[in-house]
């Protein structure tokens, strides 16, 4: 086996690639570090010391303090309803729509995706999008978070060309067989399909863990709030506030620490669920770039 050596200028290159991956590396995670470096401090060391890495006193506080703190347990707990539940609604849609657009025979099948990426450049706008919302009495529902947005006409697309590219010998064996439409669905297509939806699954968990503008709109009660409004209401609004004096003393008495450790743990699911999908990202997202 031949080995090329390097020449002088390519060893440079990659020396140069190599230095900037550090540095650009070391932007990315310095930011994290300090926000979870911050959260084991004490208030008396992050008022006095200023700007710090490694903190001279280590404490839970900050975490103790989230964990007894009611209105951050509600929230965190509506935080993995909408996520749970908005994202079994997303991938399931996305995976039927797609799914019937990959068959040819489908009377109105161009115009359905004509609508689809219609809908990717344009928008019927927030107001009209209220209305609707509020006609249907979804107004204080996490229906409002979870139908309007349910299908991704991207993720949709992609899904439907993986469908489009599965060889139709393999559709018409398990005619053969005597599989229906229902079972050649769950019993052959499905499991193919695994890579492409584990991929989806995560992008649509991440955009429901994140949500934050639907729930500002169309969520009046603020017991049904998920965590990144709670998150809002710690970080951004602090003395600002004209609310009640209730609501003033509670974001009062968020340290940075607990804000720090906030940030920390509404980090966490996601960080903890990435790993276990990240082996798909690359194959589910290639699955369906080979046929339009």
């Amino acid at each position: 086996m031949n080995i090329r050596r390097l020449s002088g200028n390519e060893r440079y290159f990659d020396i140069l690639i190599y230095a900037v991956l550090v540095v650009w590396g070391a932007f990315i995670l310095f930011p994290l570090l300090y926000v979870l470096m911050t959260s084991f401090a004490t208030e008396k060391e992050y008022l006095t010391r200023g700007f710090f890495i490694i903190p001279r006193e280590w404490t839970m506080d900050a975490y103790l303090y989230l964990l007894a703190n009611d209105d951050f347990a509600r929230s965190f707990v509506n935080a993995i309803v909408v996520t749970v539940v908005g994202t079994a609604i997303s991938i399931t849609a996305t995976t039927f729509m797609a799914y019937g657009l990959s068959k040819k025979w489908i009377k109105g099948r161009n115009i359905i995706n004509f609508m689809i990426v219609f809908t990717m450049l344009f928008s019927g706008g927030l107001i009209p999008t209220y209305l609707v919302i509020k006609q249907f009495g979804m107004i204080d529902t996490y229906w409002s978070m979870w139908l309007p947005g349910a299908i991704s006409p991207f993720y949709a697309i992609v899904m439907r060309s993986f469908f489009s590219s599965l060889p139709y010998e393999l559709e018409e064996s398990a005619r053969v067989d005597g599989c229906g439409e229902w079972r050649m669905f769950f019993r052959v297509m499905l499991p193919l399909s695994m890579a492409s939806i584990a991929t989806f699954v995560l992008f649509y968990m991440v955009g429901y863990w994140n949500t934050y503008f639907s729930a500002v709109i169309y969520l009046n009660n603020s017991d049904k709030w998920p965590l990144q409004v709670f998150l809002r209401q710690m970080l951004v609004l602090n003395d600002s506030l004209d609310g009640s004096a209730t609501l003033m003393d509670q974001v009062i008495t968020y340290t940075p620490g607990v804000r720090m450790a906030a940030i920390v743990v509404s980090a966490l699911p996601m960080m903890i669920i990435y790993p276990f999908l990240q082996k798909h990202f690359n194959k589910g997202m290639l699955l369906g770039s080979l046929k339009g």
